[in-house]
């Protein structure tokens, strides 16, 4: 069984950046596709970005597209999303969430999840 610890989150003024860590233990990383999701308050959690076991292929929600960055260091046991060009709507609770089957968008499809990092950023 994998355990997902995130960090990295913190408060950012709009246009700036930072770098959120999932990092892994319990299994064997590179056999697990991971995707990032957002939870913001009062609204319904979203997809951000995946990418396959490999790292080969990344999928990115439209919103974050050409300003996040996901990627993967599995010698590190660890998925990477560098967050640019941050805005006020980018403020949630990000969650790193790992399967060894799918690497889509449906977060219900993902079996191990983390708990969560705050991101926070001011206009």
């Amino acid at each position: 069984q994998v355990q997902l610890a995130e960090s990295g989150g913190g408060l950012v003024q709009a246009g700036g950046s930072l770098r959120l860590s999932c990092a892994a233990s319990g299994g064997t990383f590179d056999r697990y596709a991971v995707a990032w999701f957002r939870q913001a308050p009062g609204k319904e959690r979203e997809f951000v970005a995946s990418i396959n076991r490999s790292g080969g292929n990344t999928v990115y929600a439209n919103s974050v597209k050409g300003r996040f960055t996901i990627s993967r260091d599995n010698a590190k046991n660890t998925v990477y999303l560098q967050m640019n060009s941050l805005k006020p709507e980018d403020t949630a609770v990000y969650y790193c969430a790992a399967s060894p089957y799918y690497s889509g968008i449906v977060g219900n499809n993902y079996i191990y999840w983390g708990q969560g990092t705050q991101v926070t950023v001011s206009s």
